[in-house]
């Protein structure tokens, strides 16, 4: 099992012509409500991947159809609390160009005490796998208390703040980061070549094994002496909001699966690739008919 220590937001999606510029006043051609949230994201991802999935999470009481959207999905939500104080939510900016932009209220997500991870933590079994991201409070407590209980720990450190270098990374079995979380944790410069983030991450975090996801320009795994490369997929990407969470999702499922690591990123990659020429967050997540299918075509 799989349990996702991760937040749960209802994201606000707006379409523009371009990001709004500060100062500016900028009509939208578009407007929708959805489930969303990092932790959210991956969970429905990777149970649509065919993963097994146990979501920690806390949602305002009176958004409680965004837990049922995890249910449906295939998520066990059982751990997810439901509270009277607001929810976590997002205001998300998408242009022409599928760029986005979000502003982020976390809400109910940071509202985790130190006794209710405990004894989430201590119903898990040793040998099982938690999952976070950078949107919940506690993360260090949670990240100890794991390691202490003998889970393994995935971590994708999104959104990226300073307290991130902070965390015991090095608690972490997998690390999932995109090339801006890479620069910030190795401090190297924006631009950097893969094979320079791979090699400063290696350094940094020598027994954990990292997944640098490079939007259109494919993706690493590496760990100790083994590296692989994921060549991306050509498409045009209409938005890009949870391509990182998909992936993510999608590549735990795999891993889950006992797959190789190339078929978990392949998986990964196609994943993202539809989702990308989608609207939405959770909305824009494939099924995993929809991966099979494109991967069985580039064969």
């Amino acid at each position: 099992m799989l349990h996702n220590f991760g937040s749960i937001n209802l994201d606000h999606f707006y379409r523009v012509p371009h990001l709004v510029r500060p100062g500016e006043t900028l009509a939208g051609h578009d407007y929708r409500v959805g489930l969303g949230g990092k932790g959210a994201n991956q969970s429905l991802a990777m149970a649509r991947a065919g993963g097994k999935v146990r979501h920690w999470g806390r949602l305002g009481r009176h958004d409680a159809w965004a837990k049922e959207l995890l249910e449906q999905a295939g998520v066990d939500t059982d751990s997810i609390a439901l509270v009277d104080e607001p929810g976590g939510h997002a205001i998300i900016q998408v242009d022409d160009h599928g760029e986005n932009a979000i502003l982020l209220f976390p809400g109910a997500n940071h509202g985790f005490s130190e006794a209710g991870l405990s004894e989430l933590i201590e119903a898990a079994d040793p040998g099982d796998w938690l999952l976070a991201q950078n949107e919940c409070n506690a993360l260090a407590k949670a990240l100890e208390l794991a390691h202490a209980r003998g889970l393994n720990i995935a971590f994708n450190p999104a959104p990226m703040t300073e307290d991130v270098a902070a965390l015991p990374l090095e608690l972490c079995r997998l690390l999932f980061v995109n090339r801006g979380e890479a620069e910030e944790l190795t401090g190297l410069p924006e631009g950097a070549a893969a094979s320079e983030l791979l090699d400063a991450l290696t350094e940094r975090l020598p027994d954990t094994e990292t997944v640098l996801t490079l939007g259109g320009e494919g993706a690493w795994y590496q760990h100790g002496e083994t590296r692989l490369f994921q060549p991306p997929l050509p498409v045009t990407p209409r938005d890009t909001t949870a391509a990182g969470d998909t992936f993510i999702g999608y590549y735990l499922a795999a891993r889950q699966a006992e797959l190789p690591v190339e078929t978990c990123l392949a998986r990964a990659a196609t994943a993202a690739a539809i989702g990308v020429q989608r609207l939405g967050a959770t909305e824009s997540i494939p099924e995993l008919a929809d991966v099979e299918a494109l991967l069985e075509q580039d064969t």
